[in-house]
């Protein structure tokens, strides 16, 4: 994936950048052209899997003709959407969760079925959920049905968010399809951001990967309390750059080719309580859930805590899952679903976000443990790994490793919580001074900052060093 990636940036995207405003005039064609070139990346590392995704446009262009066909035939359209889930949550269900239902099981049962392994479609999750997103927003007339599946293919497998996010519902862009205007002030903002997003995951993520990644490996009962808070800490920055950092890219480029992306995150690591860390992180993610399952259920608007208690379990439920197959990933979607039952049920959110220095402690606490949840390998190393944290393992406190470790860290460390923090913000008010002189310095200043990092980060990945992208797997 790392050879895809370089590839992309170095030869894929400037050719169809080309070929997108050289050549093609009509919107028509552009549309066509990025089907195309989506369906070449996606194929370029994984052929045989592009049959896959064809399946999932083809039947849900097929889902969305016939809502369209039957609306206002109540019960034709509901079986058309419950045959939509069926067949969208079956492909997903195969794909990622066979092996984990068989192996699960057998342990329960001491059954002996053969466990599949079956390869996972990078990005299954991402645009099997588009596809849903796609038939139900026709079905609530947000967005009208498109009468060419070529269309439907376009906006399934963009190859900007294709393979690791944002989730873009359709209603977001349904009206840019073909009613899109590329300007010349989103192509160049569309490029601040890709670089944006381009540095902050090849030279910020990647590295805190390998700090991360050292920690982990040592194994839970051989790591001190040090060690232990400097391998949470890392992959803490490490998921947030790595994520975050895609979901720039995908904006930017989006940008450049007229599509407007919603925000995925808005400074999370700023939050002030577990609810207002949800409202920042993967929001593409939470709202999906929040509108197609919570609302649904019937919210927070039910005529019971014991309902709203139960709603909030199983998106949680589902969030984890959605994640992976994996009990780590199931008890995280748990514990975030009772830490947000407790916040509504007392008000503690509330409290939270008033107190804002003890907020914000809270919050990272609660949110550096749940990452350890999301990065072990299974329950009992992620146990193991805690109680590490807090003293009850069986590390030293401070052992040679951890001193090393953290003395060769502290630099980047203090670079990833200020990058991580409102410095957008705090650089726009250098774009307010009267001066005009000194705009313009500014100006120049900012491209040429963003044009260095440009060049270190396309260094890096040309060297081939580390370059793990986490939201692939999902």
């Amino acid at each position: 994936m790392l050879f895809s990636s370089t590839i992309f940036l170095f030869v894929f995207l400037p050719v169809v950048l080309l070929l997108y405003y050289g050549v093609t005039k009509k919107q028509n064609s552009r549309n066509l052209l990025l089907l195309i070139s989506s369906l070449i990346f996606y194929a370029w590392g994984e052929p045989k899997f592009v049959l896959v995704m064809l399946l999932c446009i083809g039947a849900n262009y097929v889902f969305g003709y016939f809502i369209d066909k039957y609306r206002g035939q109540q019960s034709k359209t509901t079986l058309i959407l419950v045959g939509m889930l069926v067949f969208n949550l079956s492909i997903l269900g195969i794909f990622k969760y066979a092996g984990f239902i068989v192996e699960n099981l057998n342990n329960l049962a001491h059954t002996t079925f053969p466990v599949p392994k079956i390869a996972l479609p990078i990005g299954i999750s991402f645009f099997t959920f588009q596809s849903i997103s796609y038939v139900i927003d026709v079905y609530r007339e947000k967005g009208k049905a498109l009468k060419n599946p070529l269309d439907v293919g376009l906006y399934v497998a963009l190859f900007p968010q294709l393979i690791a996010g944002p989730i873009v519902r359709y209603e977001t862009i349904a009206n840019e399809i073909h009613g899109r205007k590329e300007t010349e002030s989103d192509f160049a903002s569309g490029i601040v951001r890709f670089i944006i997003g381009l540095s902050k995951k090849v030279l910020l993520a990647n590295q805190f990967a390998l700090i991360a990644d050292k920690v982990y490996n040592t194994g839970a009962g051989n790591i001190s309390v040090a060690f232990a808070w400097l391998g949470a800490i890392a992959y803490m920055l490490q998921i947030y750059f790595d994520f975050s950092g895609y979901s720039d890219m995908a904006i930017g480029l989006g940008r450049m080719f007229g599509f407007h992306f919603n925000e995925n995150f808005n400074l999370p690591y700023t939050a002030k309580s577990v609810s207002d860390f949800w409202r920042r992180w993967h929001i593409s993610l939470s709202t999906w859930f929040r509108d197609y399952v919570y609302f649904p259920m019937g919210g927070s608007r039910v005529n019971s805590k014991l309902k709203l208690g139960r709603n909030l379990l199983i998106v949680w439920l589902l969030t984890g899952i959605w994640h992976g197959a994996n009990w780590t990933f199931i008890v995280w979607g748990l514990y975030f679903g009772v830490i947000l039952i407790i916040e509504k049920f007392t008000g503690l959110d509330k409290w939270m976000e008033k107190s804002k220095v003890i907020g914000h402690l809270y919050t990272l606490l609660l949110v550096i443990i749940s990452w350890v949840l999301f990065r072990a390998a299974n329950i009992g190393e992620a146990i193991n790994f805690i109680k590490a944290m807090f003293g009850m393992g069986n590390g030293i406190l401070v052992g040679d490793l951890a001193s090393f470790y953290i003395s060769e860290s502290v630099m980047l460390l203090v670079i990833g919580v200020i990058a991580s923090m409102p410095v957008a913000k705090w650089m726009k008010k250098l774009y307010v001074q009267e001066n005009q002189i000194i705009q313009q310095c500014n100006r120049v200043l900012a491209m040429s900052v963003l044009g260095i990092l440009f060049f270190v980060a396309v260094a890096y990945l040309v060297k081939g060093t580390y370059n793990p992208f986490i939201y692939f797997n999902f």
